[in-house]
C-alpha cells in the first residue's frame, strides 16, 4: 500500500500507462492505443481522476481519448424494463456493451483499425447514435471511466485496469452533495427535498445493490492492476498488483 498526495497518485498512474504502452507495443507488431479502464461505484471520483490523468498525459505529449460509459447507455425503455429501482436492471440492462466493443474498444485493440467512436447514445433524444469515426494514432491513450468495466465480457479488452474504491455510504453522501451544489439555485425547497429523496432511493434500491451484485459475480478487485482508495481525495492511497 502506498500513500501520498493527489499529484503523486496521478504521476504513478501516468507511469503505469507508460508501462502498459510498452508492453502493448512489444506484444503487437503494429502497436495499438493503451486502453485504460477507470472503474468504481457511482460518485467514487472516477471521472475526476480520469480527467486529471488526461491533463498530465497530454502535458507529456500523449494523445488522450476521453470517454465514459454514460455515453453507451441503452434507451430508457430497455434500461428500465425490469423497473427503475432494481439491481439487476442496473447491472444487466443499462449499457450497450456490444456497441462499446464495436465502436471503441475493439478498433483500438490488437488488430483493430483504430477508427473509433466515443458515443453510441444521445441522452437528449434517448436514441442510439452512430457518429462519424475518428482515427487514433497507435500511441494514443484511451481513458474510459464508468461502472461495471471489469465484468467478464469486457475484462480482456483493457490494457490497464484501475479500480477507484470508496465506501458505499460515502458515495451516497457525495451524490447528495453533488446534486445540492448543482441545483440549489434552480430549485425550490420542496423540489430539492424531492430530488434528495430520489437520490436516496436510487442509491439504496438500484446503484448500491447493483454494485454488490457486480462484486459478487465479477470480483473486480481480483482483476485490477491498481486500486485507488479515494476516501481522502487529497491524500489518497493506492495498491499496485505485483506480477
Amino acid at each position: 500500500m502506498e500513500q501520498g498526495t493527489r499529484g503523486e497518485l496521478i504521476d504513478r498512474l501516468a507511469e503505469a500507462v507508460g508501462a502498459a504502452g510498452a508492453v502493448t507495443a512489444g506484444a503487437v507488431t503494429t502497436g495499438h492505443p493503451v486502453r485504460v479502464a477507470v472503474d468504481g461505484p457511482p460518485a467514487a471520483g472516477k471521472t475526476t481522476l480520469a480527467d486529471e490523468l488526461a491533463v498530465v498525459l497530454r502535458a507529456r505529449g500523449r494523445e488522450v481519448i476521453r470517454a465514459t460509459v454514460d455515453d453507451f447507455l441503452v434507451p430508457r425503455a430497455q434500461r428500465y424494463r425490469r423497473g427503475r429501482y432494481t439491481a439487476e436492471g442496473c447491472y444487466f440492462d443499462a449499457h450497450d456493451r456490444a456497441a462499446l466493443c464495436r465502436f471503441l474498444l475493439d478498433p483500438l485493440g490488437p488488430g483493430g483499425d483504430r477508427r473509433f467512436r466515443t458515443t453510441a447514445y444521445d441522452a437528449q433524444t434517448d436514441t442510439a447514435l452512430s457518429p462519424p469515426a475518428a482515427t487514433a494514432p497507435a500511441d494514443a491513450v484511451l481513458l474510459f471511466d464508468g461502472v461495471f468495466l471489469l465484468r467478464p465480457e469486457l475484462l480482456d479488452r483493457w490494457d490497464l485496469r484501475v479500480l477507484v474504491s470508496v465506501p458505499f455510504e460515502q458515495t451516497v453522501d457525495r451524490a447528495r452533495s453533488r446534486d445540492a451544489a448543482l441545483t440549489a439555485a434552480a430549485r425550490s425547497r420542496d423540489a430539492a427535498l424531492t430530488a434528495a429523496a430520489e437520490i436516496e432511493r436510487s442509491w439504496r434500491d438500484r446503484y448500491l445493490p447493483a454494485q454488490r451484485l457486480y462484486a459478487a459475480t465479477a470480483h473486480p478487485a481480483d482483476h485490477t492492476d491498481i486500486t485507488v482508495h479515494n476516501t481522502r481525495l487529497q491524500n489518497p492511497s493506492w495498491e499496485v498488483r505485483q506480477g
